[in-house]
């Protein structure tokens, strides 16, 4: 498999880029991922507890002086729209990774948060935090 941002050679099993650092497009299988507290048809037979994936973003100089022009005009600042989504999907598979490499086959109570770095770097964090769980179907 290659590495989707730098085309370097990945082996199947990585979850990231020994060149670039991106991750990797591993499947994650039958893993279920919610933000509900439970999933209807399954029970839930183990928690593991609160797992966190976080990814700090930026869209660097270029990005900034993109989203300037654009936020003089009004309206959607389409600079960051695409890296904050690239951000919230890299947040979701690190907090699944992490319930993974615990036991577990599920996520409950996914919670979404970004926050800005501040001191006007441009850096904004995402955080997807959960509940690592063991479900079976009913």
């Amino acid at each position: 498999m290659k590495c989707s941002v730098c085309g370097e050679e990945i082996p199947a099993d990585a979850r990231f880029c020994a060149k670039c650092g991106a991750e990797s497009d591993v499947d994650m299988g039958d893993f279920i991922t919610v933000t509900t507290p439970d999933i209807p048809g399954y029970k839930i037979t183990k928690v593991f507890g609160v797992v966190t994936g976080l990814t700090p973003r930026t869209t660097g100089i270029f990005g900034k002086v993109v989203a300037g022009l654009e936020s003089m005009l009004g309206g959607e600042v389409t600079a960051f729209t695409g890296e904050l989504e690239k951000a919230r999907m890299q947040a979701i598979k690190r907090v699944q990774y992490k319930a993974q490499d615990l036991g577990a086959n599920a996520i409950v109570g996914l919670d979404l948060e970004t926050s800005d770095v501040g001191m006007q770097l441009g850096v904004v964090v995402i955080s997807a935090t959960g509940t690592a769980v063991v479900v079976e179907k009913e």
